[in-house]
This record gives structure tokens, C-alpha cells and sequence, in this order.
């Protein structure tokens, strides 16, 4: 699609909803002050037209137009399923 699209990599959190799945994106950063390793989690909401993800998929998003009002990104691929 797009050649300036921000694409996340993360797990599924929740599949409840239809065609929209919970994506919980970690990255990992120093702490200003005290230097040391902190763990920040960001949630997205993205559209999964398939209904083909699982909760603890992980899985690639890309920023799209808004879809909805809490949703403005989209299931690229699933790089690996969930065990069990």
C-alpha cells in the first residue's frame, strides 16, 4: 500500500470483537534519569477483515485511514500462531 506507513510488530491481547483484534506492542527504552531498562507496552486496535487471529498471535500492523473511532491500523500478516 502505502510507502510511509508505521508497521508495529506485536502480540494479540483480545480477539472478542468481530473483525478487530487488541495488539499490544513492547519496546524497550532506558530511563532517563536512572539509566535503566524499562519495558513500555502501547494497545492498538486493528482490523483483521479475516477474523483470522488468535489471542497471543504475533503479528505485524500497519497505520492505515481511520476505520473507526478507537481504529487507524490494520493486520498485515500473522508471523506466528499462538500454541495450544
Amino acid at each position: 500500500m502505502g510507502a510511509n506507513r508505521k508497521r508495529r510488530t506485536g502480540r494479540v491481547a483480545r480477539d472478542a470483537h468481530a473483525k478487530t483484534v487488541v495488539v499490544v506492542v513492547e519496546r524497550r527504552q532506558a530511563h532517563p534519569l536512572y539509566k535503566k531498562t524499562v519495558t513500555l507496552t502501547s494497545r492498538f486496535m486493528a482490523h483483521d477483515e479475516e477474523n483470522s487471529c488468535r489471542a497471543g498471535d504475533l503479528v505485524v500492523i500497519e497505520e492505515t485511514r481511520p476505520l473507526s473511532k478507537l481504529k487507524n491500523w490494520r493486520v498485515v500478516e500473522i508471523l506466528e500462531r499462538a500454541v495450544g
